[in-house]
């Protein structure tokens, strides 16, 4: 009776979402005003929704129910207290990996494809390994911390004394369970930055940016800095930097501060601008490196907020890619002669990534040091992309 009704709850839930805030806000909203569920019943219908929406576009002519019951199919590798739902034959093909599962399905449900889930695999960056990139939607991505300089030995000696278990990748990037409660373990952003792996992964372009300084002082701009993680990473792989941040909402920089202040970092400067309309001139430019960290779709993340690969249109892909060309023509003459323009986005399309290079090429002046797809969707990780380019 209890799991039927957390069933019927996520249902419920399901066909009133509309995408327009967070899937992660409105549950918020929602348990907020309806006191009678417990954390664990919150869990429980929480990982119900975001697994309706792992499926994407495939089987939306179906009722909210059905496929409901698919997607639990596909999330879980038991059927656990879900059982009750499925009959025989749905339980035996239970225990395989998810794309014999896929071809189990497709008996019941022909139309049901890899493809169907997502439909824009020709916008694709051509490196992304398609069908391990679509698959990897049905499993919930790690939470990766990223130790700051000096905290390792005091980072791993709590995490042990607490007995949680986690594993290291490198020497600063550890993977712990997405649900592990840390907060009340580390000092987040003083010990440990809460940082992807692949996020964390742009330490390496940032290095190569130590190779020629055409400045007395490394000045560095994170133009489009919202909450601040590749500032922070900035600040810990170059050390003594001049730091600017800028952003186009004022109630970013002030939760920015909040954070920097929390991570110990007190000199650097800040402004508002819409980088897409109006070109900045500033007093402290031209900079050595620009951090350009662009609005994209975020295609490279939708395993941890999957009600945007639902929602999403292929239009979209284009507003970004015209949104992002119009923030790189207004930085481009900010970045110092013989500076780096350091451009990222946590997308998997074509048009936002490898294009955008190459239109950042034709304007002149720049070359190519560096591009690369991070992948990791093999890693239970974020896809991003990173591009380091250098003013002649």
């Amino acid at each position: 009776m209890r799991y039927q009704s957390h069933f019927n709850t996520a249902v419920s839930l399901i066909r009133v979402y509309d995408g327009s805030v967070p899937l992660v806000h409105f549950l918020k909203k929602y348990f907020a005003e309806h006191k009678k569920h417990g954390s664990r019943d919150r869990k429980l219908i929480s990982h119900l929704c975001y697994g309706y929406y792992r499926l994407g576009h495939a089987l939306k002519e179906l009722e909210t129910a059905e496929r409901l019951k698919i997607a639990i199919f596909l999330c879980n590798e038991t059927a656990g207290d879900w059982a009750f739902l499925f009959e025989e034959d749905w339980l035996a093909a239970w225990a395989v990996p998810i794309p014999e599962k896929i071809h189990w399905l497709q008996q019941k449900y022909p139309l049901f494809s890899a493809a169907a889930m997502f439909p824009w695999t020709a916008a694709l960056s051509e490196e992304i390994d398609q069908e391990a990139f679509i698959l990897s939607h049905f499993i919930q991505p790690d939470l990766f911390l990223r130790i700051r300089p000096g905290k390792e030995k005091q980072v791993l000696a709590k995490l042990r004394e607490q007995q949680i278990v986690f594993s290291q990748l490198t020497d600063t990037c550890l993977a712990l369970a997405n649900t592990t409660k840390i907060d009340s373990v580390l000092d987040i952003d003083k010990e440990v930055v809460i940082q992807d792996y692949s996020s964390q992964q742009v330490a390496r372009f940032l290095s190569l940016t130590t190779q020629h300084s055409p400045l007395t002082k490394t000045t560095v701009w994170d133009c489009c800095a919202a909450s601040g993680g590749k500032s922070l990473l900035a600040c810990d792989v170059l050390t003594g930097i001049e730091l600017t941040v800028s952003d186009i909402r004022p109630s970013i920089l002030r939760n920015l501060k909040e954070r920097f202040d929390r991570a110990g970092i007190k000199q650097y400067r800040s402004f508002t601008a819409d980088l897409a309309h109006s070109s900045i001139t500033t007093h402290h430019a031209p900079y050595h490196i620009v951090l350009c960290d662009a609005p994209c779709s975020g295609s490279g993340t939708w395993g941890r907020t999957p009600e945007q690969l639902f929602f999403f249109t292929r239009e979209k892909i284009t507003a970004y890619a015209d949104l992002q060309q119009k923030i790189i023509a207004n930085v481009l003459p900010q970045v110092a002669k013989g500076g780096y323009l350091l451009y990222i986005t946590c997308s998997v399309f074509r048009q936002e990534n490898e294009e955008q290079v190459q239109f950042i090429l034709q304007q002149g002046g720049f070359e190519l040091v560096k591009m690369e797809l991070l992948k990791g969707y093999d890693l239970k990780a974020d896809s991003m992309f990173a591009a380091l380019l250098r003013r002649r």
